[in-house]
C-alpha cells in the first residue's frame, strides 16, 4: 500500500498549489477533484499541467468524482452522460487510471429504479473500458439506498462488468449501516480505491465530513482495517481524505505534511 493525498482535503487551495503541497508533504500520488482540475486547465495547457506534475513527481491516481449516472432519465440523463464522456477523456489525457462514481441514491428505491440503475453502471463501466478508466462505486452511509459496503459490492457484482469496483471510505463504511462481515466481500478484483480519516468525540450516527480528522488522533481502528485490507489482498493506494472546514483554513503545504506522516503510523507493517 501506498498514500495518496486527496484533493478534498485541501478544498479551497488550487490544483497547482496542491501539487505542491503533495510533493513537499511526501505523497507520490493525488487523488484529483475534477473541478480542480477542469477550472486551472482554463488557464494552463494540458503540456504545461503534466510537466508541472513531472517536474514534482506527483502522479494522478484517480480523479473524484462522477454523479447522476445511475438513476438519471431522459435528457438529464444525456447531460449526465455527456459530462461523464468528457471526463473520462481527460482522466486517459492524464493517466487517471480509476474513476470514483457516486451511487446517487438520495431518495427511496424501488425494484425498477434498481434496475435501471445496475444497467446504468454497466453501461458507463463499458464506456470507462474503452478509455483505459476504472470505475470506483463509492456507497455513502446517509443515502437511502447504497449506504453500506455490502450494497455496493452486489451493484457492482450485478453489472458484471470487470473495470467496476468499489470505493471503501473508512468515514462510510463507519458512520452507515456497514457490518465488519462486509470486508469479507472485498477482493483484490472489485477493490478498486480506499480513502481514510478518523473520527473521534462524536456518535457515528451524528457524524458529518466536517468531523473528519488526521488518521491516528480519533477512535477508528484503522491500523486492523488496512491489516485486513492488506490481507485480503489489496495492495493499492490509501487516500487522505480529510473534508474538514478548520483544515480548509490550512495552508495546503502545511496540511499535506500533516497528513502524509499521519496516515504513514496507522498503514500496517
Amino acid at each position: 500500500m501506498d498514500i495518496c493525498l486527496s484533493e478534498a482535503t485541501t478544498l479551497p487551495a488550487a490544483f497547482a498549489e496542491d501539487v505542491e503541497a503533495c510533493a513537499g508533504g511526501g505523497f507520490p500520488a493525488l487523488e484529483v477533484w475534477l473541478t480542480k482540475l477542469e477550472q486551472h486547465l482554463e488557464t494552463h495547457s494540458v503540456e504545461q499541467t503534466r510537466r508541472l506534475l513531472a517536474d514534482r513527481g506527483v502522479r494522478l491516481a484517480a480523479a473524484a468524482y462522477q454523479g447522476g449516472l445511475l438513476l438519471s432519465q431522459g435528457q438529464q440523463r444525456k447531460a449526465h452522460f455527456a459530462d461523464f464522456r468528457r471526463r473520462l477523456e481527460l482522466c486517459q489525457g492524464f493517466g487517471i487510471g480509476t474513476l470514483l462514481v457516486v451511487a446517487d441514491f438520495e431518495r427511496a428505491v424501488d425494484p425498477t429504479a434498481l434496475d435501471r440503475a445496475v444497467v446504468s453502471l454497466a453501461q458507463a463501466g463499458q464506456w470507462a473500458a474503452g478509455f483505459g478508466v476504472r470505475l470506483a462505486l463509492e456507497f455513502r452511509g446517509a443515502n437511502t439506498f447504497c449506504a453500506s459496503l455490502d450494497t455496493a459490492v452486489r451493484l457492482v457484482a450485478a453489472c458484471g462488468e470487470p473495470n467496476v469496483g468499489v470505493c471503501l471510505d473508512v468515514f462510510h463504511c463507519f458512520t452507515g449501516p456497514s457490518k465488519e462481515a462486509d470486508l469479507d466481500l472485498l477482493t483484490p478484483a472489485n477493490l478498486f480505491w480506499v480513502q481514510a480519516c478518523d473520527l473521534v468525540g462524536v456518535p457515528r450516527e451524528l457524524a458529518t465530513d466536517a468531523d473528519r480528522i488526521l488518521p491516528g488522533d480519533g477512535d477508528l481502528p484503522l491500523t486492523d482495517l488496512l491489516g485486513r485490507l492488506r490481507r485480503r489482498g489489496y495492495d493499492g493506494m490509501v487516500s487522505l481524505e480529510l473534508m474538514n472546514p478548520t483544515l480548509w483554513r490550512a495552508k495546503a503545504s502545511q496540511v499535506a505534511e500533516l497528513g502524509a506522516a499521519a496516515l504513514r503510523r496507522v498503514l500496517p507493517a
